[in-house]
C-alpha cells in the first residue's frame, strides 16, 4: 500500500492577520496553534461609534460595525490574507463604557459598575480576498460584587499597566476575576475573541486542519 510522505500529508496553516494590537488576542490565536500576524487598523473609532450612535445603532451592531471596520482597513493592504477584525464594548444600563484614559477614569468606571450586571458585545468579522465571509458576536453577562473602595483603590494602583487597555478595566484571566460574583458567558469572549467560534470556521472553511 502506498503512504504518502508526511511531509505532503501535512496542511499548510494559513497565517491569519489580527488586525488588532491585543496582546490577549495575539496569545490566544497562537495558544491555539495558529500561526498569525499582527497589524492593528488604523481607524478612528471614537468618531466611528460617535456616528453609529446618533444613528441609534445597537451596541451588538456597533461591535460588529467596528470589528467590519478594522477587517476591511487592513484586507486592503492584505488583499491574500485571511483577516480578522474584533471589536469590544461594554455595556451597563444603557450606558457604553470604552477603554480607561487613565487611573481616575478606571476606578470611576469600576465604581459605577460595581454591584452591577453588564453585558459584554464581542465582535469579530474575518475578510477573505477583501470580502467579509463570516462574522460573529459574542454577549456575555457579568455580576461585579460589592468590593469595597480600599480594594477597589489598591486594585487599579497594583494593576493598571495589565487593565489600561482593557475595556471594562479588568482581566478576568488574572487578578481581575475577584471583581466578579458571578459570570454567564464564553471565557473567551470575554476576554475579547470567540475563539471557540472562529476556529470552527476556520475549520471548516479549510483554512486550518481539523
Amino acid at each position: 500500500m502506498f503512504v504518502q510522505p508526511i511531509a505532503h500529508r501535512l496542511i499548510h496553516m494559513t497565517i491569519l492577520t489580527l488586525a488588532s494590537g491585543s496582546a490577549i488576542r495575539a496569545r490566544l490565536l497562537r495558544n491555539a496553534g495558529l500561526e498569525i500576524s499582527v497589524s492593528p487598523a488604523r481607524i478612528d473609532e471614537a468618531a466611528i461609534l460617535d456616528s453609529l450612535q446618533a444613528d441609534g445603532a445597537t451596541p451588538h451592531d456597533i461591535a460588529d460595525a467596528l470589528a467590519e471596520f478594522k477587517s476591511q482597513r487592513v484586507a486592503a493592504r492584505f488583499p491574500q490574507s485571511l483577516v480578522l477584525g474584533c471589536d469590544q464594548l461594554l455595556e451597563c444600563q444603557g450606558v457604553l463604557y470604552s477603554k480607561p484614559v487613565d487611573q481616575p477614569d478606571a476606578r470611576a468606571q469600576l465604581d459605577h459598575l460595581r454591584g452591577k450586571t453588564h453585558r459584554l458585545y464581542t465582535a469579530a468579522v474575518l475578510y477573505a480576498e477583501q470580502q467579509p465571509v463570516w462574522r460573529h458576536v459574542s454577549t456575555p453577562r457579568l455580576t461585579m460584587r460589592h468590593f469595597s473602595d480600599d480594594f477597589l483603590n489598591r486594585y487599579v494602583a497594583d494593576h493598571w499597566q495589565d487593565i489600561r487597555n482593557c475595556v471594562g478595566c479588568y482581566q478576568i484571566e488574572g487578578p481581575g476575576i475577584r471583581l466578579f460574583s458571578q459570570v454567564q458567558g464564553d471565557l473567551f469572549a470575554i476576554q475579547g475573541l470567540p475563539l471557540l467560534e472562529l476556529l470552527t470556521i476556520l475549520i471548516q472553511r479549510k483554512d486550518i486542519p481539523g
